[in-house]
């Protein structure tokens, strides 16, 4: 009989440390993502934007908010597939997740003015450690 209530008693005690490991597992990621998106003011004026080098990890969730100052704008990055517009007044905001690691242009795709066409930048996106 004191076999089986000993035997009992690692189980549960066994059971109890997997569950906190499990919990600990669950609670790194419920950190990680609690965290929330990566924020990021862009202003664009004068053929030029505000940030000519915006650095991120991989896999960080980016959240941009686009203001034209001065005449309509874009930001548009090609191997990301976006390409947004906003105008004076009418900021844009918008998300995506930075996946890949690398250097990436990020360009004003308007052809409103010569000026344009300079409005450039990078966005590096850092491998996370693993």
């Amino acid at each position: 009989m004191a076999t089986h209530v000993l035997a009992r008693r690692l189980v549960g005690v066994a059971l109890v440390g997997c569950l906190a490991l499990i919990g600990a597992g669950h609670l790194g990621l419920a950190q990680e993502s609690a965290q929330g998106p990566r924020e990021i003011l862009l202003n664009a004026h004068r053929y030029e934007f505000s940030q000519s080098r915006i650095d991120v990890t991989q896999d960080d969730v980016i959240r941009i908010t686009l203001v034209a100052e001065d005449i309509p704008h874009s930001f548009t990055i090609d191997a990301y597939r976006i390409a947004k517009r906003a105008a004076p007044g009418q900021p844009v905001t918008f998300e995506f997740r930075a996946d890949r690691p690398g250097t990436f242009p990020f360009y004003c795709n308007l052809t409103i003015d010569d000026g344009c066409r300079k409005m450039r930048g990078e966005l590096v996106v850092a491998p996370r450690a693993r």
